[in-house]
């Protein structure tokens, strides 16, 4: 068994803390109640530590008996079987996914699913899937996927 963590997604996090900042230097500017500029603080710490707790709670584990893991959080948790992977490629579609990163990979499954998600190490990940699956189709060396 072998777990990969996500890999770290600096452009989320950094758009979320300029955005909130933002936001906040707003309302100060504005003039707006002392009450009101602390319960959008709150609510937009709570949004920045929900995010921060699936970055580093993201996980991708290989099981040894050819199962893929996907966990993220306490939203996601689905189980592939490995053997019925077709593909892995990097994709830069923003689908709503356990990939916290923009640097992302996505397996072709099954008949016509995907599934897009961020191991730190994409190329030793990659090799271990085809270990267990040698029928995989690497194309991680092609350009990026920018399909919605």
């Amino acid at each position: 068994m072998t777990i990969y963590k996500s890999e770290f997604g600096y452009r989320l996090v950094g758009f979320l803390v300029v955005l909130f900042l933002s936001i906040s230097g707003f309302m100060i500017y504005q003039n707006e109640p002392l009450e009101e500029i602390l319960s959008v603080s709150g609510i937009h710490l709570l949004v920045l530590s929900f995010f921060l707790y699936l970055h580093f709670s993201t996980a991708y584990t290989i099981h040894d008996h050819g199962i893929l893991n996907v966990k993220c959080g306490f939203m996601y948790n689905k189980s592939f079987d490995i053997n019925k992977i077709k593909s892995i490629r990097k994709s830069n579609n923003l689908i709503s996914s356990p990939a916290p990163s923009m640097d992302r990979i996505e397996l072709a499954y099954g008949k016509f699913d995907v599934i897009v998600i961020s191991p730190k190490n994409k190329i030793q990940f990659a090799e271990e899937l085809i270990k267990i699956n040698p029928n995989i189709e690497n194309r991680l060396n092609e350009k990026a996927n920018t399909t919605l």
